[in-house]
């Protein structure tokens, strides 16, 4: 049941970055995480959702164009905390980012993200 609920939240989450649009991006954020989300990331560590739609609309606006972010995982949560991988790509195939997040939970909402990126990979596909 909780992973269920996780892998929702996580989902939404993701969904943000494929939004058709960024005037979506805050509304998905808002359904996947709490107001007050402590969200670590490449460049360190920053609160609220607005913060977060920031680091998602600097991806989205990248000058090779808006890329695909998908979760190539399961959402394994053996307590409160649940991770996942995920794959970013651009779009024109090209190299992408790859890594692992850890979410926390409360309220069904994730209030913490921790991003773990890997080396972009320009031979996978």
């Amino acid at each position: 049941m909780q992973e269920e609920i996780a892998r929702s939240a996580i989902d939404t989450f993701i969904s943000a970055f494929n939004a058709s649009d960024d005037s979506y991006v805050t509304a998905l954020l808002s359904q996947a995480l709490t107001s007050d989300v402590v969200f670590w990331g490449p460049l360190g560590r920053s609160e609220g959702i607005a913060a977060v739609e920031r680091f998602v609309l600097d991806i989205r606006r990248h000058p090779a164009g808006t890329g695909t972010m998908v979760r190539c995982s399961a959402v394994d949560m053996p307590d409160e905390w649940a991770r996942y991988q995920w794959v970013f790509t651009m779009p024109d195939g090209g190299p992408r980012l790859a890594g692992t997040d850890v979410v926390h939970l409360r309220r069904s909402l994730i209030d913490q993200v921790i991003v773990f990126a890997g080396e972009i990979d320009p031979s996978a596909s």
